[in-house]
């Protein structure tokens, strides 16, 4: 193993460790640094020679089936590696910049899915999507930004469906984060023809009882979710609006009519990641001392169903009527003031 390989293998392995999502190496005129993104902050973590940075990039594109002569162009590649026994999936992104060219490798290690007793900040919420996943058919819905948890709350909970309720569960997904051998997984290959509408249409053959789409990203993929959901199967599905709200306007926006929202519509779940209060460092955790935490995150949710999701769609519609329900700010207030969070966790939310 030359000086390159090894490099690429100590820096996944320091990435493992500290349970980095993202490791960002960055060009600069003299040198490039690489940061992991630890939680929701990016920390430093050295500094390299361009020669070296230049041969790290090549090697890993070479690894990841991308064209190492092409830097004017971004590409996006893909590998699987073995750290300490566990395997590993590092999803590649270049991007050309002024400098040179940049690399982000999204680091996602296939070990087992969050306990159920770590996946939210209060047992209520889990609690309620363990009951939401009882119903025999309809459309549930997630949504949150990138990183916000989405994918971890979804298979925590098919696994635990899996185990309680013994369901045929199919997903299917662009990519496939965490690979697990309790349900059955479809991945998006549009050049073998199976994009999100296709695979849904087969899966609907397949005899499933909970169909879990990865995301909905095109009105095609939103009316066969809505079809398959009025046909009498459970569909799990994500979306990228900011609260619950929000994925109501975005299905209409689809073409999915507001009679087939309100005949399919069992709940939605827009939640956030909170970091958890470190009980020896003052202010923020430091990096090393968040390298020895098990739990450093947990999630928080905002949840609409039953009256409340009638309630909102009939908001929607026009109708002269507020309903109140707790917000992801009341969820956010509620960690802080029991000593959960930390008193900065509502920055940057503004009027969410």
């Amino acid at each position: 193993m030359n000086e390159i390989e090894q490099l690429a293998t100590r820096m996944i392995r320091e990435a493992c460790e500290m349970k980095s999502s993202d490791i960002h190496i960055i060009p600069r005129a003299r040198d490039a640094i690489i940061q992991l993104r630890v939680d929701q902050d990016l920390v430093a973590h050295q500094t390299l020679p361009k020669e070296v940075s230049e041969r790290l990039i090549s090697h890993f594109k070479f690894l990841g089936s991308m064209d190492i002569g092409e830097r004017r162009k971004p590409q996006n590649g893909a590998l699987s590696t073995t750290i300490d026994h566990i395997k590993v999936n590092l999803r590649l992104s270049t991007l050309p910049t002024l400098q040179d060219e940049s690399l982000v490798i999204r680091v996602l290690p296939q070990t087992q899915t969050t306990s159920l007793k770590y996946l939210s900040l209060f047992q209520n919420h889990t609690k309620k999507l363990i009951s939401l996943l009882k119903h025999s058919h309809g459309l549930i819905v997630f949504t949150g930004p990138t990183g916000s948890g989405k994918t971890t709350t979804l298979y925590t909970l098919l696994h635990e469906v899996n185990h309680l309720l013994n369901r045929n569960v199919i997903t299917l997904e662009d990519p496939i984060e965490q690979q697990s051998e309790k349900v059955l997984q479809v991945q998006v290959n549009e050049r073998a023809g199976i994009t999100y509408a296709t695979g849904l249409k087969a899966i609907l053959r397949h005899d499933p009882d909970i169909i879990m789409v990865g995301e909905i990203r095109d009105a095609e993929t939103a009316q066969i979710a809505v079809r398959a959901a009025l046909t009498g199967h459970l569909v799990l599905t994500t979306m990228h609006t900011k609260d619950t709200k929000g994925s109501i306007y975005r299905l209409l926006e689809f073409g999915v009519s507001i009679q087939e929202i309100e005949q399919t519509l069992v709940a939605v779940a827009a939640q956030r990641l909170v970091e958890i209060k470190c009980n020896f460092c003052e202010g923020s955790c430091h990096p090393l001392c968040k390298k020895e935490r098990l739990n450093r995150q947990a999630s928080v949710y905002e949840l609409l169903y039953g009256r409340e999701v009638n309630e909102v769609i009939n908001e929607v519609k026009g109708k002269e009527f507020q309903y109140d329900y707790a917000r992801l700010r009341d969820a956010i207030r509620k960690g802080i003031a029991l000593g959960y969070l930390y008193s900065h966790a509502l920055d940057g939310w503004g009027s969410y």
